[in-house]
């Protein structure tokens, strides 16, 4: 499952992080590595972007971003 498809309030565990280049490595800087558990904590009014909380800290990613991590429920 990607990380645009976990439902509010539910967590998840990353398992590999997409992309190329810059975008791959900022997602991993901002501590989207593999094995970090991710909780989604809300949405924008309009459904995007994304918010999730990351080791103490709540990121904002746009539906298109966070369909590049792949996690798994459990």
């Amino acid at each position: 499952m990607t990380l645009d498809r976990l439902e509010l309030g539910r967590s998840g565990r990353v398992v590999e992080v997409n992309g190329h280049g810059p975008f791959r490595r900022r997602l991993l800087e901002l501590g989207l590595l593999p094995g970090t558990s991710v909780t989604r904590t809300g949405q924008a009014p309009l459904g995007d972007p994304l918010s999730y909380r990351v080791r103490d800290a709540v990121l904002c990613l746009r539906r298109a971003e966070a369909s590049s991590i792949v996690v798994e429920i459990g």
